[in-house]
């Protein structure tokens, strides 16, 4: 095949990006064609998005326009039967008219995320409806559908935030009453890559909220059915005899009230394992060389049954410089990050009904190029299985409607 000058100067761009991909430094860089073709594609999903979104507004303008245009066009005729003056725009007729939808594309184009419409004074016998930008159609609709069936992987923002706010604390409930307790626990735990658990710590914390100086002087039932080991620490303040005994949380004094609109930690527990029998959540990889690369196959297994994990993110690391993963059987869904050079394997929840999954890829490397695995979730049940039962009034003994919320996450949680 005979190439024309005029062929190689169009594209002598693209030449020199494809040669810059192959030789660093005065050295050949080892990539093959497939390689060199994705580095130099450069495809930018928001672009994409971004200009299926822009032609859809310029259409539905377009459209618009000419529907204003035939509204005025009958609103003349019909004024000229009448004997009556026809009616303008803004006092311009069509001109201000066509000034007005000009306008507006032309804004739309330069700030495709805020379009916004110029508006004038009408003056007409019949109702008109506003002209409306910004709105996604059934085209972008139909194009991120086209580009999800290529293959690609279209992440809302929404879920974006979500994987990147897994480890954090759950939202509080929308109602809180006058008296509400939080139930927070955090674990921090390390895992070797061929087993055995190197450190496993749960830090949790029972803290109370008074909103009403009529409900300061309460006591608080603790239900503790924890099994693990954790050892309790009530606050310097409270009748600890009392909570060793009957599991009452109130003060040594009870002729005082708990503080008011401030969060007080009145109880405490740390559980530190190196039990494997403990660890809620374990991640086994097995990483295999092949002849093309490396075969890695991960599988979890939630093994205290009674947890149910929301947002579960596990993330690998991989190697720089060697394209894609190959993907082949997953349970969930995956995103490559190339910049991060990271494979994230997110699971909604993962309960006793879906307590075991796997997820399989390819790619050059060795080995070691796929550790550490860090893990996040978030958890509506605590590990220990520390609960409130109820609260009451010192005095009276009869109930008080309190409010709570219990949240179980990830302070670290990786595999080496």
């Amino acid at each position: 095949m005979l190439l024309e000058e005029s062929e190689i100067s169009e594209h002598c761009f693209d030449l020199i990006f494809a040669f810059d991909e192959i030789v660093a430094l005065g050295y050949r860089e080892n990539v093959n064609l497939a390689q060199i073709r994705t580095f130099t594609e450069m495809d930018s999903h928001e672009e994409k998005v971004f200009r299926a979104v822009r032609e859809t507004q310029e259409r539905e303008a377009k459209a618009e326009m000419k529907r204003k245009a035939k509204e005025l066009q009958r609103a003349r005729q019909d004024a000229e039967r009448a004997g009556k003056k026809s009616p303008g725009f803004g006092g311009f007729g069509s001109s201000g008219m066509s000034s007005v939808i000009s306008a507006t594309i032309i804004t739309d184009t330069i700030e495709p995320e805020k379009p916004k419409v110029a508006s004038a004074p009408v003056r007409s016998s019949g109702s008109s409806k506003a002209l409306k930008l910004g709105v996604k159609g059934k085209e972008v609709d139909n194009f991120v559908d086209k580009l999800k069936s290529e293959g690609e992987n279209i992440i809302t923002s929404s879920a974006g935030r979500k994987a990147s706010e897994a480890s954090k604390v759950l939202q509080p409930p929308v109602n809180l009453e006058s008296v509400h307790l939080r139930v927070e626990e955090k674990i921090s735990l390390t895992c070797g890559r061929d087993g055995g658990l190197q450190n496993m710590e749960v830090l949790g914390m029972i803290t109370l909220k008074v909103a009403d100086e009529k409900n300061g002087r309460i006591s608080i039932l603790i239900n503790n059915n924890d099994k693990k080991g954790a050892q309790l620490q009530t606050h310097p303040h409270v009748d600890k005899k009392l909570f060793n005994t009957e599991s009452l949380i109130c003060l040594k004094n009870q002729e005082k009230s708990f503080p008011l609109n401030s969060d007080l930690g009145v109880l405490k527990w740390r559980l530190q394992s190196t039990d494997e029998s403990l660890i809620p959540l374990t991640i086994n990889c097995w990483p295999s060389e092949s002849g093309s690369g490396c075969d890695v196959n991960i599988e979890y297994e939630l093994q205290d049954e009674g947890l149910e994990l929301n947002d579960v993110v596990i993330t690998i690391p991989l190697p720089s410089g060697v394209g894609a993963p190959v993907v082949g059987d997953l349970d969930g869904q995956y995103n490559h990050d190339s910049r991060k050079n990271i494979l994230e394997w997110s699971l909604p929840v993962i309960d006793e009904k879906n307590k075991s999954g796997s997820l399989e890829f390819s790619m050059d490397g060795n080995p070691n190029d796929f550790f550490p695995i860090h893990v996040s979730f978030v958890s509506k049940r605590n590990f220990c299985d520390i609960q409130v039962a109820k609260v009451t009034y010192v005095e009276e003994g009869s109930p008080v409607k309190f409010s709570s919320e219990t949240s179980f996450v990830v302070d670290k949680y990786e595999i080496l």
